[in-house]
């Protein structure tokens, strides 16, 4: 961290620039201006090779909008480099309301990039599914017939209606899965209901078929 020697302004608020760099560092750029000279008066992580003195280059103050209450952002700032920060920046008054420094937290979102094209490449598959490598798999056709509905309605398994469990129990006898020996049970602990409650809805797909 550099800073501007002996400064009032940066022994007031030093420590909470400092906490802000700690919690989100190293990727987070902590710069405290002063306003009157449009000189940094302290830099926590700098990202720019910026130091305490140099030109902050902030504006004018006055052209900021009031209704803002002296918070700025997120906005968005490019480094050479090409790294995209999210930027924020606040306006420190004194006890009678002037202006006395303002504090500006750069951070890099780099890393939360990064982070978050990993996780789309993990959230959904990228090709379509090959159902021929599952046709013989009966066990996959049960878990996906039964997640398939789920998603479709947004009720979990618990919560399945009669006519939820007649529709997914149709879907999998139109696809042969109950013309396996063992199926029932299998399809039972799917659906969080009883043996016997499988057979009496299969017994009543039969009489009353879905046209």
């Amino acid at each position: 961290m550099t800073k501007a020697p002996e400064d009032p302004r940066v022994r007031l608020w030093g420590p909470v620039c400092q906490a802000v760099a700690l919690l989100l560092g190293p990727y987070a750029e902590v710069v405290l201006h002063d306003p009157d000279t449009d000189r940094v008066l302290a830099i926590w992580h700098p990202m720019t090779g910026r130091r305490a003195g140099d030109a902050s280059l902030l504006g004018e103050l006055d052209a900021l909008d009031p209704a803002a209450n002296d918070v700025y952002g997120p906005y968005e700032k490019l480094l050479a480099d090409g790294r995209r920060l999210s930027s924020v920046s606040a306006v420190l008054r004194d006890e009678d309301g002037r202006a006395a420094a303002v504090l500006c937290v750069n951070l890099d979102r780099t890393p939360l990039e990064r982070a978050a094209a990993v996780l789309s490449a993990f959230g959904a598959p990228t090709v379509q599914r090959p159902e021929q490598l599952f046709e013989q798999d009966w066990t996959e056709r049960i878990q996906h017939v039964v997640g398939a509905h789920v998603r479709e309605h947004g009720r979990p398994v618990e919560r399945f209606t009669r006519p939820d469990r007649l529709a997914v129990l149709g879907e999998l006898d139109r696809a042969g899965v109950f013309a396996v020996r063992r199926a029932a049970p299998v399809v039972a602990e799917a659906l969080r209901v009883s043996r016997s409650t499988v057979y009496a809805l299969l017994t009543e797909l039969k009489r009353d078929p879905a046209p």
